[in-house]
């Protein structure tokens, strides 16, 4: 018998790094005329009722926040008959200053390209690209730190990638959404650092699952419940992480990431299938 126990060695867990907030420049539009009058994904249901004032609300909060943290809002004004135009993620793609404009698939919101593309002309913007193929902005392409995530499945033309690709010169990873309810890369995944994301794996193919293992082999894994409620849609400055209030298990885990969560209550928009995300379209200058 031994006449000493074996040392026991214990690793303590990893502590959170520090993280550091990054100031940005967005883009958002007030809801002013929104309203749920056509169905053009699994979320809108036109027979049900919608409160626009509430929307405005909700809206402004988020704004306000963003103020709050620092950052630097700009705005585009509204245009009646284009009530999903709250939506700015969608307006275009922002990298280095060069604006690759949206095409949207649906007749509904094909003029909300045009004038987004106008905002950023009329604002001196001069890399402007309209593009050839249907994409739909940040909804469908999200940058992470020099490389560009593109989503397709639902929405944008997978041609689209590779015309991103030339226009930014940054490489571009393919994802395939398979599930309706998530018709955005932007509602399946959400871009945290430059090298960390948080996503629910069940929205996408198998093949783009591996990718995301490989590429983000530390990701955070979202549960099919705080997919449900948005909690992807969500926006990053690096520290704070603002995403849908009902996203519990997600802010757990940003929490224990070192993050600082931050709840937003959106429910007026979710009915149109828009959250924090949505209404954000990042200004990134060279």
């Amino acid at each position: 018998m031994p006449l000493t126990e074996p040392a026991v060695t214990t690793t303590a867990p990893a502590p959170a790094p520090l993280r550091v907030a990054t100031r940005r420049r967005l883009l958002m539009c007030r809801p002013r005329h929104y309203d749920v009058t056509y169905s053009i994904n699994p979320w809108m249901h036109p027979e049900k009722s919608t409160d626009t004032a509430l929307a405005v609300r909700q809206w402004e909060r988020l704004r306000d926040l963003y103020l709050e943290l620092g950052h630097v809002v700009e705005e585009i004004d509204p245009i009646d008959g284009l009530p999903d135009m709250v939506f700015a993620a969608n307006g275009a793609t922002v990298v280095d200053g060069k604006v690759y404009g949206a095409r949207f698939r649906h007749l509904q919101r094909t003029a909300e390209g045009p004038a987004y593309l106008d905002w950023f002309a009329r604002r001196g913007h001069t890399e402007l690209l309209w593009p050839e193929y249907v994409n739909e902005g940040e909804g469908d392409i999200l940058t992470v730190g020099r490389r560009l995530l593109a989503g397709t499945g639902f929405r944008t033309d997978p041609r689209s990638h590779a015309e991103a690709q030339e226009f930014f010169g940054l490489p571009v990873t393919s994802l395939t959404l398979v599930d309706p309810n998530y018709y955005h890369l932007d509602t399946a995944l959400a871009v945290l650092s430059d090298d960390e994301v948080m996503y629910y794996p069940a929205a996408f193919s198998e093949g783009s699952r591996s990718v995301l293992r490989t590429l983000f082999p530390h990701a955070i894994l979202a549960t099919a419940e705080d997919a449900a409620v948005f909690g992807l849609n969500a926006f990053s400055d690096g520290r704070h992480v603002l995403l849908p209030d009902a996203a519990t298990g997600l802010k757990a885990q940003l929490s224990a990431r070192g993050f600082e969560p931050i709840g937003v209550d959106l429910s007026e928009l979710l009915k149109a299938g828009g959250s924090v995300k949505c209404c954000t379209l990042e200004l990134r200058e060279r």
